[in-house]
C-alpha cells in the first residue's frame, strides 16, 4: 500500500480537472494528503484536516492575516526563512505554473518542524486568467522507514485507510482491486479477492431504478476509461445475502510523474439512511396526494385553519355546503362561517384544539355566503406538523338538516299516534252516546254505531299511502268535498231530522296526492273538536263549510252551530290535546301544516253560538 500516497502525490491534475472546491468537506477531509486552496490574492479559502495536522493549526478562512500557506514559518531545504509571499504558492499564482514535488519546510507554532514535499497547480477561468491554485501536500518520508508515515503521528497509511469510516478502495489502470478498508467490505457485504475483482468488490450492483448496472460499466470502470474523475453518480450494491445499499461513488484516476494511468481510488459513501428518508418522503406524499383525492372527492365539508382560526385548505363539499368557492375563504377567518350569536363558539373550539383534544359530532348552526343557515354535525382534529406540534385544526361538517327534519316529523307522528289512539276511544264514546241518543231499541243502536265506525274507517283510509305492485308508495288523490264528505260521515244526518248536519258549498279543488293527508288530518281534527265540545255533540247542531276563490287564493270557511254555548275561549275547547303540559296537538298540527307546509293562514274565531275556523292558502300550493 505505499504506492497509494506516492501515487495521491501526483494526481492533482484529478483535483484540478473536477474542480476541488466542488468535492463535499467530509470527502476532503478522508484524503489522507494535505489539500488546500488559495484565491488569486492568496487567501486561503479552504483546507482540509490533513492540512490542519500538518501546519499545526487551523486558520481562520479568508483570514488577511495569513496569505499563502497556513503554516507558521517556512524554510527552504538549506534552512533559509522564506517569506510566505514567496513560498511555491506565490510564485504559482504569480506565474500561473505549476510545481511538482518541491520540498520545503514546515515550522508549526510549538516550534516542531517537517519537510513537506507540495504539489501546485494554478486554477485557472476559461480565457485562461489565473483564479487561484490548489496545493496538495505530505510529510516526506523517512528515509530509514519501511512504510509512509503521514502527518507526523507515526501511522502509515493502510491504517489509516482502515480506521476511516467511509469505504475507499484502489485499484491498478485495468481495474483490479488492489486495496479496500474495513468499511468498504462491510458496504459490499463480501471480501474480494486482490488482483483479480474488478472495478467493484460489490456481488452486484444496479442503476437507482434497478436496472441491473454491470461492473464493467459501474463509476470507477468509467473512471478509468476516460482517465477523468467521476463525481456524485449514484448506485445500489447488492450483498450476497439480498441485501442493498445505495451509495454515492466519487472515482478519481491515479497517473505516475510522467502522466501514465497508473490506477484509481474510489471513495463510496453510503447513503441508505437518505435513500430511506426520500423513500418517506416519496411514501408520505403518495399517502398524502390518496388522503387529499378522499378529501376532495367527499360529500362532507372538509376544511383546515391554523390556530388563529384563519382558513388553510377547502374542499368541494365544503363549497356545496357553505356557497364559497376556495379562492374566496383561503386566507380569510373562519368566524365568516359562524352566525355573529355563535361567535363565541370558535375561542373555545380552538383553546380545545391547543390542548389536544378532539371534537366528535358538535352540533351548531353555520352561515352560507347567502346568508341562510344550516344545521351541522361537526368534527374537529388537532393537525400536527412533523414534529408532532399542534398547528391547526381539521374540521368535517355533515349538513343534518333533513335529519332534524326526519326526527321533527317523528316527534309529530309519534304525538299523533298518541292523539290518534286517545281520539279513538273518545270518537268510539263520542259515537255510542251519540247513537243511543237517537235508537230506540238495541238493533237500532247497533247498527248506527257500526255504520258510524265504517264510515269513520274510510275516512282514516283516505290518509294512507297506497303502494304499487312494484312497491312504489303512490300518494292519495282526491276532491277537497270528496274529503270533508269522507271525513263527516260518521257525524251526518240524524234519524227524523229535516235539516242536513253539514252542508258544504263553493267551487271544489283537485288536492296534489301529497296534500290529501295533510287536510285529512286537519279536518279530521276540526271534526273530532266538533264531536267532542261544538256542533256535533248535540243532535241539533250542524255546520256549514264555504270554499271560495280569490286572487289566486283558496279559502275555506267552518262555521259550527247549534252546539253548546261557547260562553268563553277555552283550551278544552279549542284543542283536543287538552292533557298535554305543552302546545295542543290541534295547534301544533294546524301550524306544521297550514303555515309551515301550505304557508297559509288559519284563525279561529268563538262564536257565542258556535266556532268559525277561516282557512286560506295560495292555490296553486295545494291543487293537482
Amino acid at each position: 500500500m505505499t504506492s497509494l500516497v506516492d501515487q495521491m502525490v501526483n494526481p492533482l491534475q484529478v483535483l484540478l480537472d473536477e474542480r476541488v472546491l466542488d468535492l463535499p468537506d467530509r470527502l476532503l477531509d478522508l484524503l489522507p494528503v494535505g489539500v488546500y486552496v488559495c484565491d488569486q490574492a492568496g487567501f486561503i479559502v479552504r483546507y482540509n484536516r490533513a492540512a490542519a495536522e500538518l501546519w499545526g493549526c487551523s486558520p481562520r478562512i479568508g483570514d488577511p492575516t495569513v496569505r499563502f500557506c497556513g503554516s507558521y514559518r517556512l524554510y527552504g531545504v538549506s534552512g533559509d526563512l522564506i517569506p510566505h509571499a514567496k513560498c511555491p504558492m506565490g510564485d504559482v499564482l504569480a506565474s500561473g505554473l505549476g510545481i511538482r514535488d518541491e520540498e520545503i519546510a514546515i515550522e508549526r507554532p510549538d516550534g516542531t518542524r517537517i519537510v513537506a514535499i507540495v504539489n501546485i497547480e494554478a486554477i485557472k477561468d476559461r480565457s485562461g486568467r489565473v483564479v487561484g491554485a490548489v496545493n496538495v501536500f505530505r510529510e516526506k518520508p523517512e528515509p530509514h522507514a519501511g512504510q509512509l508515515r503521514l502527518n507526523g503521528h507515526g501511522r502509515n497509511s493502510d491504517e489509516l485507510l482502515h480506521a476511516l469510516p467511509t469505504a475507499v478502495y484502489t485499484t491498478d489502470a485495468a481495474g483490479h482491486i488492489t486495496f479496500y478498508n474495513a468499511a468498504a467490505a462491510d458496504l459490499w457485504g463480501v471480501r474480494p479477492e486482490l488482483g483479480k475483482s474488478e472495478f467493484c468488490g460489490s456481488w452486484k450492483m444496479y442503476w437507482p431504478d434497478g436496472t441491473p448496472l454491470p461492473h464493467d460499466e459501474c463509476p470507477m470502470a468509467l473512471a478509468l476509461k476516460e482517465k477523468r474523475p467521476i463525481r456524485g453518480m449514484e448506485a445500489i450494491a447488492e450483498r450476497p445475502d439480498g441485501t442493498r445499499v445505495p451509495f454515492i461513488a466519487y472515482p478519481s484516476p491515479l497517473f505516475n510523474a510522467s502522466g501514465a494511468l497508473i490506477g484509481a481510488v474510489n471513495t463510496l459513501v453510503d447513503i441508505t439512511e437518505r435513500y430511506e428518508a426520500e423513500q418517506r418522503i416519496r411514501e408520505s406524499e403518495a399517502r398524502y396526494r390518496d388522503i387529499a383525492a378522499i378529501v376532495e372527492s367527499s360529500d362532507d365539508a372538509v376544511l383546515t385553519k391554523d390556530l388563529n382560526g384563519v382558513i388553510t385548505s377547502w374542499n368541494h363539499g365544503a363549497g356545496r355546503l357553505f356557497g364559497y368557492a376556495a379562492e374566496e375563504v383561503i386566507g380569510k377567518p373562519v368566524t365568516i362561517l359562524i352566525p355573529a350569536e355563535l361567535h363565541d363558539e370558535e375561542p373555545t373550539i380552538l383553546a380545545r384544539i391547543r390542548r389536544g383534544e378532539r371534537i366528535d359530532h358538535y352540533e351548531t348552526t353555520r352561515q352560507r355566503k347567502d346568508g341562510s343557515t344550516v344545521d351541522i354535525s361537526l368534527t374537529v382534529s388537532p393537525v400536527r406538523n412533523l414534529q408532532g406540534e399542534i398547528v391547526g385544526a381539521s374540521k368535517i361538517a355533515r349538513d343534518v338538516t333533513e335529519r332534524r327534519r326526519a326526527e321533527e316529523q317523528q316527534r309529530l307522528l309519534l304525538r299523533e299516534m298518541d292523539h290518534r289512539i286517545k281520539n279513538l276511544f273518545a270518537l268510539a264514546s263520542g259515537v255510542v252516546a251519540l247513537s243511543a241518543g237517537m235508537a230506540t231499541t238495541p238493533e237500532e243502536l247497533s247498527s248506527a254505531v257500526r255504520r258510524r265506525l265504517a264510515a269513520l274507517a274510510r275516512a282514516h283510509a283516505l290518509t294512507l299511502p297506497v303502494t304499487s305492485e312494484g312497491g312504489r308508495r303512490i300518494e292519495p288523490s282526491t276532491t277537497l268535498h270528496a274529503l270533508i264528505q269522507t271525513i263527516l260521515l260518521p257525524y251526518g244526518d240524524q234519524p227524523g231530522s229535516h235539516k242536513a248536519r253539514v252542508t258544504i258549498s263553493g267551487p271544489d279543488i283537485q288536492l296534489a296526492g301529497g296534500l290529501v293527508t295533510t287536510f285529512a288530518l286537519l279536518l279530521h281534527e276540526f271534526a273530532t273538536n266538533a264531536a267532542k265540545y261544538g256542533a256535533l255533540s248535540t243532535p241539533a247542531g250542524h255546520i256549514d263549510i264555504a270554499c271560495s276563490e280569490s286572487d289566486g287564493r283558496f279559502a275555506l270557511t267552518w262555521q259550527e252551530r247549534g252546539g253548546p254555548r261557547i260562553d268563553s275561549h277555552s283550551d278544552s275547547h279549542s284543542d283536543s290535546d287538552s292533557d298535554s303540559d305543552s302546545e295542543g296537538f290541534g295547534t301544533m298540527l294546524a301550524r306544521a301544516t297550514v303555515k309551515e307546509q301550505l304557508r297559509g293562514e288559519i284563525s279561529r274565531d268563538w262564536k257565542p253560538q258556535g266556532l268559525i275556523i277561516r282557512l286560506s292558502v295560495a292555490k296553486d300550493r295545494i291543487a293537482a
